[in-house]
């Protein structure tokens, strides 16, 4: 009969900070939370309305729904937000940095401000909402999560998209470094890094991804917001509690395609934004 295996001090969540989540991945983020008994405290940049929506839905699934703006281009002030919502909440379990913006023009033709945009929103940010989470879940005793929505552009560049890649590359990094320094406090840190999803980020609001071909990408079509939610549920339970400093491309296999889609392209237009 084997060995039961050891519990660390990271029990079942009952509270979840999700960062960006009024719309597209961070709102199937919070509303498969929710599914799971996770009371979630929901941030916006300006869609106050989206926020709202997704609180809806998650207060629908009967845990409790917290909203706060989140401005990430007020840097370090806005992070508070962070602590708010952990007061609220009671504590802080999960984090989940969803949260951020990009770009599309090349990186000579750009100006300073907009490269420091990008990455102050998608990178700074960032850290700084882990920081603050991972502070109140150290201070609690009970160990945690904190889960980084990078893009496989963590680990594939993309023409016209400079800072977003350099920013998702250095958050991929950055999960890393917090999963080695938190791992004493039972706090696991991971990325997941999507792909092609239909979200209002791509214009594919409501869309069912099904129905929008994609011969360049082994499944042959977009993802779906809530198989990306579907990882980061699972990675924010005890099942996944030996899980750390790992990144979870959830891309239908684009990132495989490199050296077979080189040899298939006929002209040079990728490489205009």
């Amino acid at each position: 009969m084997s060995a039961p295996l050891p519990q660390d001090r990271a029990g079942a969540p009952t509270r979840a900070i999700v960062t960006g989540s009024d719309s597209g991945i961070g709102k199937a983020i919070a509303v498969a939370l929710a599914g799971g008994g996770v009371d979630v405290g929901i941030t916006y940049h300006s869609d106050a309305d989206g926020a709202e929506a997704t609180a809806r839905e998650v207060r629908g699934q009967g845990v409790r729904a917290v909203v706060r703006q989140l401005d990430l281009t007020d840097l370090p002030t806005a992070a508070s937000a962070v602590d708010d919502l952990a007061a609220e909440l009671g504590g802080v379990d999960v984090l989940v940095n969803c949260a951020g913006t990009g770009s599309a023009q090349k990186a000579v033709d750009m100006d300073f401000d907009t490269w420091r945009g990008v990455l102050s929103v998608d990178l700074d940010g960032a850290f700084l909402c882990a920081q603050r989470a991972a502070k109140h879940m150290i201070a609690a005793g009970r160990g945690g999560r904190i889960i980084n929505i990078t893009s496989v552009h963590e680990h594939q560049p993309r023409v016209g998209a400079a800072p977003y890649c350099a920013a998702k590359a250095g958050l991929g990094a950055l999960t890393k470094v917090l999963a080695l320094e938190l791992a004493e406090h039972a706090i696991t840190v991971n990325s997941v890094a999507p792909g092609e999803i239909s979200t209002p980020m791509t214009g594919q609001e409501d869309v069912d991804p099904r129905t929008e071909p994609r011969p360049g990408v082994p499944l042959g079509r977009p993802g779906h917001a809530s198989e990306v939610a579907s990882v980061v549920a699972f990675l924010a339970t005890p099942a996944a509690g030996y899980v750390t400093g790992a990144s979870f491309v959830v891309d239908g296999g684009m990132t495989l395609m490199g050296p077979q889609a080189s040899q298939l392209l006929t002209d040079r237009e990728w490489l205009e934004p």
